[in-house]
């Protein structure tokens, strides 16, 4: 035999393997004793603890979403308020088949295709764990018939709510706007986490001007579902900070009277207390109901407002811009006494047209044969066109457009609306941006008494006859006159800027005065239809085109469509002695302003002035604060 043997210790190896079962053994009897004494703490110690958390059960942070703040006219009156409403809604990841779901669910309630629709829009938008309404403002027999139901549907269940209804549709459509869903575009603009749990937000008019006010603050809720999605009980919860009410300066009856007063026409009427700038009325008409777009209104439905060839949607009052016609006459006449170019007793003379030096055009006046001499009295209440026609080439349309910026025409009057419309102060740079091309001295004459390029708002004639009645000084308009906390009952007052016009001479602007008094009270004033015996009134009255009649041609109201018709106007301050209301109205395709516009804008003057039957004068008509009626 060669080399060595090695020979095995059998003794030793089985020592070591007898050690070695020792020790697994021991450690499996205390791994198991641990396992067998955690199940007996879980199953017997800390048994009431874990049955409330029951299998699949789960802790949720629920958003709790404010109440949003009220709106009401200056007595109190409810333009804009919350009502209880169910909604069905479905949380997707509870939902194993949802499209069976769907179809079992139409089974018990009615689920339209706009339902569906909005539905998976919102899907898109939101997470799979939160809840979205399936439908809306359900009844109280669907919302019952579900109920019994209610086993079959796990992750789908009934939700309380307020929703946002408006009372007075159309009448305060254009002024309070309306809420809609929250869109992605929203979002992108708005504090996302603040609007956790809420379905609406301010679309237009004042609900979008004061979504911050209005909406509040978002509350937390933290609590315990169970697999069906139902709530078990709440752990912890925060609540939300409701959003605060607003009061407007708008009277609601005389919101109403205005309405009524255009009557079967279209138009708009703008009414300002010249002291605040506070809006007393906002009328555009035709207005719409803005309690389908809440909850969102049908893709026909809005179809059909939209291809109205009335324009429903479209608020007159705040984007109407037309030209002003001869209502632009007094802010030119005050133009050229405050810069020298007219004297209080200085007289220009009409033949019935006016040419340019060097040019054989005529621009007619309204009276073929002419007025004769005119001063600047005449020629405001006779409306005398070639007075003003002189006096715009005189000044010029540089001069012309600085001094009637002071008036705001061509800007945002300030309003606490969204999407106000500046209309046009024509100028030579506006007209270089727009068409590339120079100003011509014939478009300075024609702006002299309103028309051409020229375009203004209703509002902003309005408040531009404001501050006319107070003597320059320019309130900018305000509809919310106070935001009220309703929890504690305070009260902020919300005012706009002043801004006071520069006056030379305080005897033109009396000038002014004087002669849009004498339209109503002249012998040929042109609305001196208007003269009662209650309050004195100052005014004037305008004509504004539609299309251009040629040179040769005459205008002939019988020959054209109502819809090619002049637009009437008509602005007025009253009383003349203590200015409590500044009134502008237009009535399209109206004609004469001093027969259609000027009653429509008188009846708003006697519903806010006279008391008694219309009898007396309200000595102050200024409302104070929590006045109801």
């Amino acid at each position: 035999m060669s080399g060595n043997l090695d020979f095995k210790d059998y003794r030793r190896e089985g020592r070591l393997f007898t050690h070695r079962a020792i020790t697994a053994g021991v450690l499996v009897v205390i791994l198991l004793g641990g396992i067998v004494g955690r199940m007996v703490y879980l199953q017997v110690v800390d048994h009431e603890h874990f049955t409330t958390l029951a299998q699949d059960n789960r802790v949720k942070l629920i958003p709790l979403p404010p109440t949003r703040g009220l709106i009401y006219d200056r007595k109190n009156r409810l333009l804009a308020l919350n009502r209880p409403a169910f909604n069905l809604e479905i949380i997707p990841e509870m939902v194993q088949d949802l499209e069976k779901s769907l179809a079992e669910l139409e089974g018990l309630i009615e689920i339209s295709a706009v339902d569906k629709e909005r539905f998976y829009k919102l899907k898109r938008q939101k997470r799979r764990f939160e809840s979205i309404p399936i439908k809306l403002d359900i009844s109280q027999e669907e919302a019952a018939l579900f109920a019994v139901n209610r086993y079959k549907f796990p992750g789908i269940s009934i939700k309380a709510s307020l929703t946002r209804t408006y009372p007075l549709k159309d009448l305060m459509a254009h002024v309070v706007g309306y809420v809609g869903r929250v869109s992605l575009k929203d979002l992108q603009s708005i504090d996302a986490s603040n609007y956790a749990g809420t379905t609406y937000i301010g679309k237009t008019g004042v609900e979008k001007s004061y979504e911050d006010i209005l909406h509040g603050k978002v509350g937390l809720q933290q609590v315990e579902v169970n697999v069906l999605g139902k709530a078990v009980r709440v752990l912890e919860e925060m609540p939300p900070q409701p959003g605060r009410s607003l009061r407007l300066h708008i009277d609601l009856d005389l919101q109403r009277v205005a309405l009524d007063a255009l009557g079967d026409v279209n138009g708009a009427v703008v009414a300002i207390d010249p002291r605040t700038g506070g809006v007393l009325a906002m009328v555009s008409k035709p207005g719409f109901d803005s309690n389908p777009f809440v909850e969102g209104i049908s893709s026909k439905a809005y179809k059909a407002l939209q291809e109205d060839h009335d324009k429903p949607l479209f608020n007159r009052s705040l984007q109407g811009a037309y030209p002003p016609g001869s209502t632009i006459k007094p802010f030119m006449a005050l133009a050229g006494l405050e810069m020298d170019y007219l004297g209080l007793k200085e007289k220009i003379y009409c033949p019935g047209f006016f040419q340019l030096p060097g040019h054989d055009h005529k621009y007619r006046d309204w009276k073929k044969t002419g007025h004769g001499l005119m001063g600047v009295d005449a020629a405001i209440t006779q409306s005398c066109d070639v007075f003003f026609y002189q006096l715009a080439h005189e000044i010029g349309i540089d001069k012309i457009q600085q001094y009637l910026k002071e008036f705001r025409f061509g800007e945002k009057t300030g309003i606490d609306l969204v999407g106000e419309r500046t209309g046009i102060r024509p100028s030579r740079e506006w007209k270089r941006k727009r068409f590339k091309q120079v100003w011509f001295p014939g478009e300075t004459v024609i702006i002299g008494i309103g028309q051409g390029a020229f375009e203004a708002t209703p509002l902003q004639l309005a408040a531009a006859t404001a501050a006319i009645a107070n003597g320059g000084h320019y309130h900018e308009p305000r509809l919310v006159e106070e935001i009220v906390d309703e929890s504690t009952g305070a009260v902020l007052p919300s005012g706009g800027r002043e801004h006071v016009i520069p006056v030379k001479n305080s005897s033109n602007w009396d000038e002014i005065h004087k002669s849009m008094i004498h339209v109503i009270e002249g012998p040929r004033g042109t609305a001196r239809h208007l003269q009662n015996e209650h309050y004195r009134i100052a005014g004037k009255t305008g004509t504004s085109q539609v299309f251009t009649v040629k040179q040769d041609e005459e205008y002939d109201e019988s020959k054209i469509s109502e819809k090619m018709r002049d637009h009437a106007l008509f602005i007025a301050y009253a009383p003349v002695e203590d200015p409590q209301i500044a009134v502008a109205v237009i009535v399209e395709n109206g004609g004469h302003g001093g027969a259609t516009a000027a009653p429509v804008a008188k009846q708003v003057m006697d519903a806010w002035l006279l008391e008694d039957g219309g009898n007396t004068v309200r000595s102050n008509h200024a409302a104070t604060v929590g006045e109801t009626e």
